[in-house]
């Protein structure tokens, strides 16, 4: 599955959280696949485009961060596979 993930920086020492990405990484399970990311121009926030099976692979990556970064995970598909799963419908 694919997910659109907002980290939210405001309220947070973004200079905390960049440390922390320096020196330890994503933090995120291998599971966990990004396939791009983006951060805001301010950088209050990062946007990202991940896949994972489950939720819960996505749940065990944002407690390696709640004490920074607030997250948004949203599911979503692509629109070539959301106009195939339509087809029938249209």
């Amino acid at each position: 599955m694919l997910f659109l993930v907002i980290e939210d920086f405001h309220g947070a020492d973004r200079k905390e959280i960049y440390r922390r990405f320096r020196d330890k990484g994503r933090l995120k399970p291998d599971e966990l696949v990004v396939h791009h990311s983006w951060i805001a121009a301010d950088m209050s926030r990062c946007f990202l485009l991940v896949e994972a099976d489950d939720v819960t692979i996505l749940q065990r990556w944002a407690i390696e961060w709640n004490d920074l970064v607030e997250f948004e995970i949203i599911p979503v598909a692509t629109s070539k596979d959301m106009v195939a799963a339509l087809a029938g419908h249209l």
